[in-house]
Formats: structure tokens, C-alpha cells, sequence
């Protein structure tokens, strides 16, 4: 393990092996392991080579065991501040990480970033449900990105674009000649993903014979290649996504509910646009902004009207669909959205409760058009600012949610 929290301490000769050897293997798994060599008188000049090789220090036998014990514990001190250092760099890069991508002020984001900080320090594996669109990948890739395993690959697997006839091959690998064409052994896409996580996207559109062999990749974590009876272990972490209840799957016989159970040790829900709308005008933004470093060009200002209309529309293919309409804007494309009739919400349909949810949504665009300046917005909305003031904590809006993050 990367953050084992001790020390090898090994003699250099020894039968069967050599230190040199495993100090080697050490250092591959982590560069910065604390290894202490034994020599004996005629080992001295390799000893030194090794300190050059990463080495932490070498004793000389016969040795006094206090030098030992101080030299120990200087490595393991040295050990412990490794450990921390690197749990503070995940810590900020983590945040930093599940910050950019999960952007949104309103409580179900909130919640849903403490949630994703949280699961980031264990190595459950995860389910992410959510409509088409949420941003279900988004959340898996933050999620990894702010975990121990950030530095192994993260390996994007759509179970729905997996080609029928070679799906076993694609996922587990082959030993050479397992069928025709078949010239070499080849990895799957499981063994590529060694220390790190493998996120299969649309698993419900997997088949379902090779839900019970993913089941047993999962629960054993070990993979076999066809033609092969040989286990190879995995270190990973299996994040899954669907779009559908896998529950109400599994109960009508589509799903396992074994491997369900499996997977979703921890389940994590993407929210709809529509039910975090004082989101969208300060999304928007962050992606108009993305999409012009993508296309190198410079960000283009939103007029108001722009992120009025923004706000006032329902987005049933969510951020998907908004980032699109974000990377339009950017290139100068014309959006078109400004006449679109925005669709019933779920839940109160009611006209006050339609009203206010739309009053909401425009105060929440004007603020953001505004950068936060509250003077700007009640004179662009022509209201008092007593009466700003009012709605803003009638619909729990604050003026820092959209204030520039520069």
C-alpha cells in the first residue's frame, strides 16, 4: 500500500533474495518508502549506490542497536510527514476537484459534495443513479479524482457501446489463441485499471450472463481471461451509473439484485436541473467560461436577458443539454431559447407555486448577471431595495452564491 505507515529495515545478503532486490520492489509501489539496508564490511560501496537508488540509510554490521532504534524512528517520523503531506495535497486537490466540476450553492449540491468528500476516503464501491444527463460521469471522475487512487487510472467503461460478440474479451482479456484471430494474449479493460477505478456507465444495458460474471469480479475482485483458468487480482474501486431504478429492475427480473446489492454500497443521486434552478444562471456561466478555454477564445459577457431566459427554461436533458447551450453562447452561436415555453415541474402545480419558482429563478439570474451587486439588480428589476431584499429571503437566495469566484 501507498500509505503503509511503516518502514523496511533489510539486510542486504540474505538466502533466496537480496535486499537490493526488494528495496526495488518497494520503491516501485512508493517512490518515497522509507528503506534501511543492513551491510556487512564488504557491502559498503553498494550500500551507498543504493542510497543513490532510494535508499533512506544504511548500518554497518556489527551495529549498536540504539543507532538502530534511531535511525527507525527518524525514518518513521520521516514516514508519518509523507502520509500527512500527501493526505493534505488529496484533501485541497480533492475539494479543489469536486469544487470545479459540482458546481451549485443550492442544498442537494452541498449535500451532495460532503457526501462525495466523504465516500472519497474510503474505498466503497458506488452507485450513482440520476435522469440522463445529471452528470453521473462528472460525479464519478470527481469522486475518483479526490480519492488515494487519483493518480491510477480511471477507466470509463459504457456497457451500452460494448460490441455484443466481444464483450468477455473487452472486459476480462484473452490468452493467445482463445479464438480465431486472437494472435496474442491482450489485457482487458478490467487489468488496465489496476490501482484505480473502473466506472461502468449504463449498467443496466449490460446482458444479463455477464452480470454473474461481473458479480464475481466484484465481490472476489479478481478477473479471468478467456482461454485462461488462472485468477488475477484487482485493486480497484467500482463505481457504476444508471439511469433507471435498478431495484424495480432487479424486482422484475432485468438486474441482478446479488450484484445490485454489491454495487451499491453507497448510493449517491445526481438532482435535476428543475429541482436546483438557482443553480442554472451561475452554471451557465462556469460553462460558458469552460467552453471558451476549450476553443481557446476569449469568455464573451452574458447579458441579463441572456441568463434570464436561461433561468426561466426547464432543461429536461440537464446539464447536458445547458453545456451545450454553454458552448453555443461561447462559440456566438445563437442559443434560441429565449421563446421557448419552459415545461411544469413536477410537484405543486399550482400558478402561485409556478410564479414563485419562475420569480425565484429570474432574481436568482439577475444577481448573477450582476456579479452579486445588489444595487445593479433591484435597478435592472426595477423593484426598491427593500423589496429585493425581501424576496431574496422569501426564496432563500444570498448574494454571495453568485458573486465572482475570481
Amino acid at each position: 500500500s501507498r500509505n503503509f505507515p511503516g518502514v523496511l529495515v533489510t539486510d542486504i545478503r540474505m538466502p533466496g533474495t537480496d535486499g537490493l532486490t526488494l528495496m526495488r520492489r518497494a520503491l516501485e509501489i512508493d517512490p518515497e518508502f522509507p528503506v534501511i539496508l543492513v551491510t556487512g564490511h564488504g557491502d559498503v560501496d553498494m550500500a551507498v549506490q543504493s542510497m543513490r537508488d532510494g535508499a533512506y540509510d544504511f548500518i554497518d554490521k556489527p551495529y549498536d542497536p540504539s543507532r538502530m532504534v534511531e535511525t527507525i524512528r527518524r525514518a518513521l517520523d520521516k514516514r508519518r510527514l509523507t502520509i500527512e503531506n500527501r493526505m493534505l495535497r488529496r484533501q485541497v486537490g480533492g475539494r479543489d476537484a469536486i469544487e470545479s466540476r459540482l458546481t451549485g450553492r443550492t442544498p442537494v449540491m452541498i449535500a451532495l459534495r460532503e457526501q462525495i468528500r466523504a465516500v472519497a476516503q474510503t474505498d466503497a464501491d458506488v452507485l450513482i443513479t440520476g435522469e440522463t444527463g445529471t452528470g453521473k460521469e462528472v460525479a464519478a471522475r470527481a469522486l475518483h479524482r479526490a480519492s488515494a487512487r487519483a493518480e491510477k487510472p480511471f477507466v470509463h467503461i459504457n456497457c451500452a457501446a460494448l460490441p455484443p460478440d466481444l464483450v468477455e474479451s473487452e472486459l476480462f482479456g484473452h490468452e493467445a489463441g482463445t479464438y480465431p484471430g486472437a494472435a496474442r494474449a491482450r489485457y482487458g479493460r478490467f487489468e488496465h485499471a489496476r490501482g484505480g477505478t473502473i466506472f461502468l456507465d449504463e449498467i443496466d444495458s449490460l446482458e444479463f450472463k455477464l452480470q454473474a460474471k461481473l458479480l464475481l469480479a466484484v465481490q472476489n475482485r479478481v478477473v479471468t481471461r478467456l482461454g485462461s483458468n488462472d485468477p488475477i487480482d484487482l485493486d480497484v474501486r467500482f463505481i457504476a451509473a444508471s439511469k433507471q431504478d435498478l431495484e424495480v429492475a432487479a424486482q422484475q427480473g432485468g438486474f441482478r439484485s446479488d450484484l445490485l446489492y454489491r454495487l451499491n454500497v453507497v448510493t449517491l443521486r445526481m438532482p435535476e436541473l428543475s429541482a436546483r434552478r438557482e443553480d442554472v444562471p451561475k452554471l451557465f456561466l462556469h460553462l460558458v467560461d469552460e467552453a471558451a478555454a476549450r476553443y481557446k477564445r476569449s469568455a464573451p459577457d452574458v447579458p441579463g436577458a441572456v441568463l434570464t431566459s436561461v433561468a426561466a427554461r426547464d432543461w429536461p436533458g440537464n446539464v447536458r443539454e445547458l453545456r451545450n447551450a454553454a458552448e453555443r453562447f461561447a462559440l456566438g452561436l445563437a442559443l434560441e431559447i429565449g421563446g421557448m415555453e419552459p415545461e411544469t415541474e413536477a410537484g405543486d402545480g399550482s400558478l402561485a407555486a409556478q410564479m414563485a419558482r419562475h420569480e425565484k429563478s429570474l432574481i436568482a439570474a439577475a444577481i448573477a448577471a450582476n456579479q452579486g451587486s445588489l444595487k445593479a439588480t433591484y435597478e435592472s428589476l426595477g423593484l426598491s431595495r427593500k423589496s429585493l431584499y425581501e424576496k431574496m429571503q422569501k426564496h432563500g437566495l444570498s448574494r454571495t452564491d453568485f458573486q465572482s469566484d475570481a
